[in-house]
């Protein structure tokens, strides 16, 4: 027998004749394309156990939310909704429905979102630019879009924070032996950032802004740009920092009014300086064990709408430094499993995908603690999976399941 394998051979019935089938060179990386109208089940859903620690992670974070949001907002909830429990009926069937989509998620083949990216990019775009014409919001500010009928809001730019990445981890995968190169490296994945963030500028969303930004700038890290270019840019973004610290009267006037907040403690204590000193009196209050769930005396219409940006210094209140201590270190896991799970996969685009997911929301936390406890200024970053917002909460659950339906193909030995 011979030790060469010999090609399949086809028989021929009319010719009576038995023709070989012709050789086809495929290359290591050989992948049939398909058309996204023609997919099969199995480029659908994805096979394999999900990563258990991550997924127990997320709901503790989502439960530990749930419990300290009702704690936080029920006397602001009576006060302004006549229903202590406003915001957490509102907040608890957003988590319910997200749960959901997160798990419908985790059984789809994240590849998915390579084949819709274009027209992910262009909703996204277009919705940055609708809502600064078609929006909800009061005076300046450009955020909130209301779907007719329904009557339910939403902000495109936490549907942009989702789009950068997958625009980026697909680029980036793709041009990833040029990413030293000034042009294709730098230049073009830069250019993509400043679109997104000039449309979300325009929408007087200052917070936002920092976090594509930040966000985009960890990919483009991530991916290899060129680290000379890299620093020059953050030199640059240090030096315009420091611009607007000692100039804050170039930003618009709110966030210049946050900054000279920040900067003099003294700064219009009833005004531009009430929710940090509060917040901080809350923080101080609960000291090493806290005053206990739901004690807090800050939450008493001191600490203005505690169920958004300062939900933290609630939580300091009542479940002091330990509890915060607990709260912060699984943050600190979700981000450390998350890069675990990137480093196992084998897909570039997938490894970016998580990277850029994790980082968010570290980042995000990250900022939301240092606002809170007046070590930056009040930038308006919400507090992920804490804070309320049903677009916030439903992205992000939509993106933890992305990141579950990547953990199903990395062969990795489930906890």
């Amino acid at each position: 027998m011979s030790e060469r394998l010999e090609p399949p051979k086809r028989y021929d019935r009319d010719k009576k004749t038995v023709r070989e089938e012709p050789e086809v060179k495929k290359s290591k990386y050989y992948t049939k394309s398909r058309n996204i109208t023609k997919l099969k089940t199995t480029d659908i859903f994805t096979l394999g156990g999900m990563d258990i620690a991550f997924f127990a992670i997320v709901i503790a974070i989502v439960t530990i939310g749930l419990i300290m949001l009702f704690s936080a907002t029920y006397p602001y909830a009576l006060q302004k909704h006549r229903s202590s429990y406003f915001f957490f009926k509102q907040q608890f069937i957003y988590v319910f429905g997200g749960i959901i989509i997160m798990m419908v998620v985790s059984k789809l083949d994240y590849r998915l979102l390579r084949r819709l990216r274009l027209p992910l990019l262009v909703v996204t775009l277009f919705l940055l630019a609708l809502v600064l014409v078609y929006h909800t919001s009061v005076g300046d500010f450009k955020r909130w879009i209301k779907i007719p009928i329904i009557g339910i809001t939403f902000q495109p730019s936490d549907i942009a924070k989702f789009t950068i990445i997958v625009v980026l981890a697909d680029y980036i995968s793709k041009n990833y032996k040029r990413m030293n190169k000034m042009y294709d490296g730098f230049a073009k994945p830069l250019g993509i950032i400043i679109v997104f963030c000039g449309l979300i500028f325009l929408e007087h969303h200052n917070s936002g802004v920092i976090l594509v930004f930040c966000i985009g700038a960890t990919l483009m890290f991530c991916g290899g740009s060129n680290w000379k270019l890299f620093a020059l840019g953050a030199g640059c973004v240090v030096a315009l920092v420091v611009f607007i610290i000692l100039y804050p009267d170039v930003m618009q006037h709110y966030a210049g009014e946050r900054i000279k907040a920040w900067l003099d403690k003294s700064y219009e204590p009833l005004g531009a300086r009430w929710q940090t000193n509060n917040s901080l009196y809350a923080i101080g209050s609960g000291n090493f064990f806290g005053v206990g769930l739901g004690n807090s005396k800050q939450k008493f219409l001191y600490v203005s709408e505690p169920q958004n940006d300062f939900i933290f210094s609630i939580v300091c209140e009542e479940l002091g430094f330990v509890g915060a201590g607990v709260i912060i270190l699984l943050y600190a896991m979700l981000f450390l499993r998350g890069i675990y799970i990137a480093m196992q996969s084998k897909d570039r685009f997938a490894t970016l995908m998580v990277i850029g997911i994790v980082s968010q929301v570290a980042i995000q936390t990250i900022l939301n603690i240092l606002v809170v406890t007046d070590t930056i200024p009040n930038t308006g970053i919400s507090l992920p999976f804490f804070s309320y917002g049903g677009t916030s909460i439903l992205m992000l659950l939509f993106e933890m399941g992305v990141v579950l339906s990547i953990s199903r193909t990395t062969n990795q030995r489930k906890v």
